[in-house]
């Protein structure tokens, strides 16, 4: 036969209040991870603050690699919308850089910039403002063996990995 067990009694304390007030001030904010704890491809995004999403839904069909391919190739249909992947300026909408087809390139700060290459026709205009998600342009294959978008993610000038910036699919 099983016995009933006895609930414990919990005896109440009475908790004194602080002589002196607690300075929030001096206790500081919560400690922030450091950027080494932070896995590589979001330490970009930590430091940076830029939010990308992804231009369009194809697939990666080409990597970047610092050396022959400056941004990822992502393939699509002629025709696809060409999204911005962050809100900006557009600094550039033309044909004119060789190997770019037709382009646009938006400004996002001072330290980014994107460029949207191999487009079909052109939704905006230079100096034009845009939002994130936004249509730019359609996909095509200007100055290119096929139809995709070429997309290149620029910081200070110089060429970086898209993939750190984009979220995960």
């Amino acid at each position: 036969m099983v016995q009933p067990v006895k609930s414990a009694q919990v005896q109440s304390t009475q908790v004194k209040p602080l002589e002196k007030p607690v300075d929030q001030a001096a206790l500081g904010d919560p400690p922030k991870p450091a950027v080494s704890d932070v896995p590589d491809t979001a330490k970009a995004k930590l430091v940076s603050g830029l939010n990308l999403r992804w231009p369009t839904n194809g697939e990666v069909i080409a990597t970047y690699d610092e050396q022959t391919n400056k941004g990822i190739g992502i393939a699509g249909k002629v025709g696809d919308p060409v999204l911005a992947a962050a809100d900006g300026r557009v600094v550039y909408a033309g044909s004119g850089l060789r190997g770019y087809g037709n382009l646009v390139i938006l400004k996002h700060d001072d330290t980014f910039l994107t460029a949207y290459a191999h487009n079909q026709a052109l939704s905006v205009r230079e100096d034009q403002t845009v939002k994130q998600g936004e249509k730019i342009a359609e996909m095509g294959s200007s100055d290119a063996d096929r139809v995709k978008l070429h997309f290149e993610v620029r910081q200070l000038g110089k060429p970086v990995d898209p993939l750190i910036f984009l979220p995960q699919r």
